[in-house]
């Protein structure tokens, strides 16, 4: 069997071989041909047709500097959104998970604020579907998602554009209600419901027949479009290890109830590409009523194959496909948003049948920066797209080839993404640089600021500045992330003083600012200056945490380089939430980020700001001091 990308609906199976389908020679370079169908002897991978590439074929792929340079722009207005159906059928709908999926990673706990940032920017970027959480899973999250939907569901651009706010529910009225009562107030809202179907989940987390799961799921979906939701998705949980005959007939029951997306998880990162892609197909071919809905992709990385499974389906005939922002999520993480979109970008119009995005790639960097910083999972360097290395040559012959053209080395263009290399940039910011300046350059690397916000970047810049004799992008960037991208304040560190070393004891005295403006003193002993100043901290701010991880590495090279300092922390006994595929209830975890060049100052503001993120979480008021100066000592 052959797929052919171009085509919106892949062939059913079994399918007519190669030889029996009419494709023009012009189109034969964008066939994905898999090999084993037409021999089963041979290995599961994607090969070319023959003689492709040799010289003497006349429809030889015209080769592409970069994937920015393309010889068919993409259409540049997105189809008109209705929920079951896209005009387009080339047009891929992206829906971003990274609220409610990214946030089950460990230690990624968000706070209103910063989840409602984080929408803002997502809607920068122009995804389709924003899936903003799980609303029944804890109070502060229904708040979250319900403030999202008021705001962000509400900014309509003037192309028309805004994105749908999508809430998760398991397969119960109460989930259901809860998730309308958040998303009802946005002007595209969606329920995302879902129930398990494998064999092993309906033996041991269910202990459910395949009928009453079909009965559950059918009357679930009619009770959310009852509610006056117009936009219902459905996902059979594990998809990828459920029985085919069974997702048929539980998949055609939920669309007539009503459902308006399918959505296909591989759960648990089971499947790979050949066979997720088929999946796809027979799900396409054999549902009844499938052509009334939209299928989606759901793809895990436990194998590290979420992003060619994604890919996979959406050659299959999937058009939204689910991501998050920097692969974040829970085990292994979801299918990457970036390397999706800039795969679609760069290969759609050559080998995947012109499938392309709404996504606007300019947004991308600042995008995937305010998501590591919020919820404090770096970014491996050698992440595709992303990551520190993405456009990094250190070896010889890569660096001279880069030297005389770009293209030699690189397929993506940093610029695509909104990131620029500090070494081309054209203004060399120090410490006589000035506000305007400095303006201008965050604006270029993509930071919007406010002028209070700007004010307090220039002090911090202007203190480097003296350090240091020229100050990089990336000095910039977490600068910037370190005041910004903060939870808000409860507690600030005002001064820090330590004492360490070989001849005695690490001794910390720690001055911090309460929200009302009051000065609070302590000094303690520990092991190391962070443990003495950390201990210090704690004998002000009194809320008995753990210190559940803490790194720390340099922003760039040199003795004098910023370091930014990454804690999570846990509140014993407190802030629960429910996890939305087990049902359990499990503890949250909050993580700080500070930046500085003294290391011990970043570790404490990060101390701080995990604080600041779980005091934020409690239901009850900030802590009330006496109006006199408050100061404590040990």
């Amino acid at each position: 069997m052959a797929t052919v990308c171009t085509h919106p609906k892949i062939l059913p199976t079994p399918a007519a071989t190669v030889s029996s389908i009419n494709i023009p020679k012009s189109s034969q370079s964008q066939l994905l041909f898999r090999s084993h169908l037409h021999n089963p002897k041979t290995p599961n991978f994607l090969v070319s047709p023959p003689n492709l590439h040799t010289t003497s074929n006349p429809h030889h792929l015209k080769p592409h500097i970069l994937c920015s340079q393309t010889d068919n722009p993409k259409p540049t207005r997105r189809p008109d959104y209705i929920p079951n159906r896209i005009s387009d059928p080339n047009y891929v709908r992206i829906f971003d998970t990274t609220l409610r999926d990214g946030e089950q990673s460990p230690g990624a706990s968000l706070t209103s604020k910063e989840k409602l940032d984080i929408a803002r920017q997502l809607a920068k970027l122009g995804v389709d579907i924003i899936e903003a959480g799980f609303p029944a899973s804890s109070k502060d999250d229904a708040e979250a998602v319900k403030m999202i939907a008021k705001e962000v569901g509400n900014a309509v651009d003037k192309d028309g554009y805004v994105p749908v706010i999508c809430g998760l529910s398991r397969c119960n009225k109460n989930d259901i209600q809860t998730a309308w009562d958040a998303v009802k107030y946005a002007k595209r809202p969606r329920i995302h419901t879902f129930i398990a179907t494998s064999p092993i989940h309906l033996e041991y987390k269910l202990r459910k027949s395949k009928e009453q799961v079909i009965e559950i799921a059918r009357n679930m979906v009619k009770f959310a479009r009852e509610l006056g939701c117009d936009d219902v998705e459905f996902s059979p949980e594990d998809a990828g290890r459920s029985e085919r005959e069974f997702l048929y007939q539980i998949l055609g029951e939920v669309i007539k109830a009503g459902a308006t997306t399918l959505n296909i998880p591989d759960t648990v990162g089971y499947n790979v590409p050949e066979e997720y892609s088929q999946l796809i197909a027979d799900i396409k071919s054999n549902t009844p009523g499938i052509d009334n809905v939209i299928i989606s992709t759901h793809c895990q990385n436990d194998l590290g194959l979420s992003t060619a499974n994604t890919l996979a389906g959406a050659c299959a005939g999937a058009r939204q496909l689910e991501v998050t922002i920097n692969g974040i999520g829970e085990r292994a993480g979801n299918a990457s948003l970036e390397e999706v979109v800039l795969t679609l970008n760069c290969r759609g119009e050559q080998v995947l049948g012109g499938l392309y995005t709404g996504i606007n790639t300019k947004h991308i960097y600042v995008t995937s920066k305010m998501v590591e910083e919020y919820t404090g999972l770096h970014v491996q360097p050698h992440k595709a797209i992303v990551g520190a290395n993405a456009f990094a040559h250190e070896s010889g012959i890569h660096q001279d080839g880069m030297l005389k053209h770009k293209g030699t080395y690189e397929i993506i263009s940093p610029e695509d993404i909104g990131y620029e290399r500090s070494n081309e940039a054209g203004i060399v910011l120090g410490k006589l640089s000035g506000r305007h300046a400095l303006r201008n350059r965050l604006a270029e690397l993509g930071y919007e600021l406010e002028n209070d916000q700007l004010a307090t970047i220039f002090e911090r810049f202007k203190a480097v500045a003296e350090q240091k004799k020229s100050i990089t992008d990336a000095d910039l960037g977490a600068l910037v992330r370190d005041e910004v991208f903060q939870p808000e304040v409860v507690w600030k560190l005002h001064d820090l003083q330590v004492t360490c070393g070989t001849l005695g004891l690490s001794t910390a005295t720690v001055k911090l600012i309460d929200a009302d403006g009051r000065e609070h003193v302590a000094c303690s002993i520990g092991t190391g200056p962070v443990d003495s100043a950390y201990k210090a901290v704690d004998l002000i701010v009194k809320e008995p945490v753990t210190l559940v991880e803490y790194s720390m590495n340099a922003v760039t090279e040199g003795i004098d380089a910023i370091a930014t300092t990454r804690v999570v922390i846990r509140l014993e006994n407190s802030h629960t939430v429910t996890h939305a595929q087990t049902g359990e209830s499990v503890q949250r975890t909050f993580s700080g980020i500070g930046a500085g060049m003294d290391i011990v100052v970043s570790s404490v503001k990060a101390y701080i700001g995990a604080l600041n993120k779980m005091i934020g979480f409690k239901e009850r008021s900030p802590p009330k001091f006496p109006a006199e100066r408050n100061k404590v000592s040990a």
